[in-house]
């Protein structure tokens, strides 16, 4: 019988504001008490979870005192010690307040900009009092309702400023973060910036610290716009920039649901998992989800658990696919290798460009290969189902 237990080498961490989601939502008002964070790092020590991520706000309210922001963050680190907990990531809220109902990196007000980054320099400076070693950035405020009111073009700058400014930041203050930004295609702005994890990947190398920065790709985020969100972090992991994923689940179309992990498409669960082992992602494993709005907080423990259980669930599945005979010898069918044309396509040169064009390749011949595919996501399906 598999263990379905969380692996602590798999990293799975929660934030303070999911285990914590008072459910509030567009419609309603808080159906939850609000908890304390050391209540949260109780709660995350009895499901066995590995970490606890937060927002500057989210462990500090904005309006603190120096004094109550010591004893806080004094009590939020014994806390996590008792509980087995570390806090591998740290971010800013740059959505909440009304300064940043139009953007704070790319507001159109100056002033407005250089409050955006003293947050987040103090911010920063809060993670790495905790020991977050990655740094998120997601861009909730960053867009428009109407291209009259912004400039695109001048709006893309200033987040390149402002990035470039926090990376000098954390070299001088030797905090050894990695940026990972987090896209989003829409809500709350009606348009976005940086809408999908492509758009990040393209501004990366544009910085001035390419090599700090990479991407927090989220499941819901590209899914509820019907994107492949498997693709997207396939795209980040070739590269070498999935810095930090966020897992939760998410039905296309709809708003920004945040459901438990593999609780709706358990397909693309299955193959994310997949993916991720498979190519031995060895970051967090962040759960950036929260349960129901009907659930008290034994059912926000339920949901915490069986978040991780999914995970540990889906792993097991992509052993068994990766072992299954049938499958894998439907693949070798599927993957027609040629050693001798690949070496000749593999770099250009004169010479093979010659040879390559002296290749006998019948098109009409090569379109009968067989693609069982049918087969073979048949066959995927009964692996998910568990009868394979």
């Amino acid at each position: 019988m598999a263990n379905f237990e969380p692996d602590p080498k798999l990293k799975f961490t929660f934030g303070l504001w999911t285990v914590g989601n008072i459910g509030r939502d567009p419609f309603g008002g808080p159906v939850r008490e609000s908890i304390s964070p050391v209540e949260v790092c109780n709660l995350l020590g009895e499901v066995g979870a590995y970490g606890v991520n937060f927002h500057d706000n989210d462990l500090v309210p904005i309006d603190a005192s120096q004094a109550e922001r010591d004893r806080i963050v004094r009590d939020f680190k014994k806390a996590m010690r008792v509980n087995g907990l570390v806090a591998p990531m740290a971010t800013t809220n740059l959505f909440s307040e009304p300064v940043f109902r139009d953007g704070a990196f790319t507001s159109n007000n100056a002033r407005i900009r250089a409050y955006a980054i003293q947050k987040t320099m103090r911010a920063m400076d809060l993670g790495a009092e905790c020991g977050a070693k990655i740094y998120v950035f997601w861009g909730g405020r960053e867009g428009t309702e109407s291209d009259a009111t912004k400039d695109p073009i001048e709006s893309i700058k200033r987040f390149r400023e402002a990035i470039n400014f926090l990376c000098e930041y954390s070299l001088k203050q030797r905090y050894g973060y990695r940026f990972a930004f987090e896209a989003k295609p829409n809500e709350p702005r009606g348009h976005m910036y940086f809408a999908v994890t492509g758009s990040y990947l393209a501004l990366i190398p544009t910085l001035d610290h390419p090599d700090m920065c990479g991407v927090n790709p989220e499941f819901a985020h590209e899914t509820m716009a019907g994107l492949n969100f498997v693709h997207h972090v396939a795209q980040a992991l070739e590269l070498k920039k999935l810095f930090h994923v966020d897992l939760n689940d998410q039905e296309m179309g709809r708003y920004d649901q945040d459901f438990r992990f593999a609780s709706v498409n358990f397909k693309s669960a299955f193959f994310l998992v997949k993916l991720l082992e498979d190519y031995g992602y060895n970051g967090p494993r962040h759960f950036d989800s929260h349960a129901y709005r009907q659930s008290n907080y034994a059912d926000v423990k339920n949901f915490a658990a069986g978040s991780m259980r999914n995970y540990m669930i889906l792993r097991e599945k992509a052993r068994r696919w990766n072992a299954d005979k049938q499958i894998q010898s439907l693949l070798k069918q599927i993957n027609v290798e040629d050693a001798g044309l690949s070496k000749l396509t593999k770099k250009f040169s004169p010479a093979n460009a010659k040879k390559l064009l002296a290749e006998p390749l019948n098109y009409k011949k090569l379109a009968q290969a067989p693609l069982l595919y049918e087969k073979l996501d048949q066959l995927t399906n009964e692996v998910l189902l568990g009868i394979r």
